[in-house]
């Protein structure tokens, strides 16, 4: 092995160990930044509401409430989710949804519409997998009806 040869494994465990020692909250971050930052999740949670409205699986389900309200609490929660510098001013998700009777085909169709919203704000799809992979989990939360 020449010292060509040397200095090219040193260099490739180096980067190999700054990778996969990257603090989370850079990885998390860097979700944030692909998503467009506070505009980009702004635009994408605005196609969103537009979608669920337009959406006649759902629409009906969301009659009662202040959309407004409920954009500005996805704006803030995806943000979190994506790792940004948010706080999320809302209730708990069991809380909040624990009396609504959500189903999981409901919960299905409006995370179809997330999709489609970042589909319109070209969100690449390798993005929009990592995003919804961390929303999943509060599917157990939401999901009431069995």
């Amino acid at each position: 092995m020449n010292k060509y040869q040397t200095l090219a494994g040193i260099a490739l465990i180096a980067t190999s160990i700054l990778v996969t020692s990257t603090p989370v909250s850079a990885q998390e971050s860097s979700l944030y930044d692909a998503l467009g930052q506070e505009s980009g999740i702004s635009r994408i949670v605005d196609e969103t509401v537009v979608q669920i409205l337009n959406d006649a699986r759902i629409k009906t389900g969301f009659k009662e409430t202040n959309m407004k309200r409920l954009a500005q609490l996805l704006k803030e929660q995806f943000c979190v989710v994506a790792g940004g510098p948010c706080k999320y001013s809302g209730d708990d998700m069991a809380l909040v949804h624990e009396k609504l009777g959500i189903t999981s085909a409901q919960f299905n169709a409006l995370a179809e519409d997330l999709q489609t919203a970042m589909e319109k704000c070209q969100v690449p799809f390798a993005v929009q997998n990592k995003f919804i992979a961390r929303l999943a989990p509060m599917k157990r939360d939401i999901v009431t009806v069995k």
